[in-house]
C-alpha cells in the first residue's frame, strides 16, 4: 500500500492526538527523517500543554446561570458580552484545533541563552523518551562513533559521558534540531524504565555558567554551561536523584570522558 505524504494536517493531527495507530507510526516515521519538522511538533506539543494548563481552571468553572440557553433564548435580541470563562472555553477549542502555534510568541516570549537550552532538551525529552520503537539513532555499542559524530557537527571534541557508577547506563544518542542548530541528545536509564536525556550544544559566549534547575508540566531537569559548551539533563526523577547525576555529568564531561 502506498503511503500518503505526510503534511501539515497529519502533524496537527499528531498534536492533537486524532491519527489511528497506523497513520501515527507513518508520521513517527516520518518525523524520525526530518528532525527539523520533529523538533516543530514538539513545540506545538509543549504550547498546547503549557496553554492547556493555564487556563483549564477557568475554563472548567460552571457555566454562570445567566449562560443558561433558556435564558439566552428569552434574551436573543440583547447582545451577550463573552465572559472570561467563555473566551478562555474559545481559547482552549483554537489551541486543540490549531495547536496554539500561531500564538506561541504572544503567549511567551522566544527564550534565549540557558533557558533556551534548557526548553530544547526538555522538548527533546518530551518526544524521545516515551518511545519504545526508536527512541535513539546510535545504540550504547556504537559510543565511539556517537562521540565522532557529535564531535563532527558540534564542531568540538564532545564525550559521551559513563554514569554506570550512578545506577544509569548509555542507551544510545542521535543528533537533533535546535533553533540555535545542532545538538547532541544521550539517552540513558536505570533498567527499570526510568530514562532521562542529556542535550549539549555550543552556545553563544565562552565560558563557564553555573547550573540551574528546571521545571515544565511533565519533567525537571538542570541546564549549564561549561567551557562554552551547553548541557541540559531533563527527566522524571525528583530532585534528590536529577541533581547529583547532574554533577555527576559535570564532573565526567570536565574530565573528557
Amino acid at each position: 500500500m502506498t503511503m500518503h505524504p505526510i503534511g501539515e494536517d497529519d502533524l496537527q493531527g499528531l498534536v492533537d492526538e486524532r491519527l489511528d495507530a497506523a497513520r501515527r507510526r507513518e508520521v513517527e516515521a516520518y518525523l524520525d527523517a526530518h528532525p527539523e519538522a520533529r523538533m516543530r511538533t514538539a513545540r506545538m506539543v509543549a504550547l498546547r500543554a503549557e496553554m492547556r494548563a493555564a487556563f483549564a481552571p477557568i475554563a472548567t468553572e460552571p457555566v454562570p446561570a445567566r449562560l443558561n440557553l433558556a435564558r439566552m433564548v428569552e434574551a436573543r435580541r440583547r447582545p451577550v458580552r463573552p465572559t472570561w470563562q467563555a473566551m478562555a472555553a474559545g481559547l482552549l477549542l483554537l489551541i486543540g484545533g490549531a495547536g496554539g502555534w500561531g500564538l506561541r510568541e504572544v503567549v511567551s516570549p522566544i527564550p534565549t541563552g540557558i533557558e533556551a537550552l534548557a526548553q530544547s532538551a526538555s522538548m527533546n525529552y518530551a518526544v524521545y523518551a516515551p518511545d519504545h520503537t526508536r527512541p535513539v539513532e546510535l545504540a550504547a555499542a556504537n559510543r565511539d562513533e556517537l562521540a565522532g559524530w557529535f564531535s563532527s557537527r558540534l564542531k568540538r571534541p564532545v564525550g559521551v559521558p559513563d554514569l554506570s557508577g550512578s545506577g544509569y547506563h548509555l542507551m544510545g544518542g542521535r543528533l537533533v534540531a535546535t533553533p540555535q542548530g545542532p545538538a547532541g541528545l544521550l539517552m540513558y536509564d536505570d533498567g527499570h524504565g526510568a530514562r532521562f536525556v542529556m542535550l549539549m550544544r555550543p552556545m553563544n559566549v565562552p565560558g563557564d555558567a553555573p547550573m540551574r534547575p528546571h521545571t515544565t508540566e511533565t519533567s525537571n531537569g538542570y541546564a549549564w554551561i561549561q567551557d562554552g559548551l551547553g548541557y541540559s539533563l531533563v527527566g522524571t526523577a525528583v530532585d534528590t536523584v536529577l541533581h547529583p547525576l547532574a554533577d555527576a555529568i559535570r564532573r565526567a564531561t570536565a574530565k573528557n570522558i
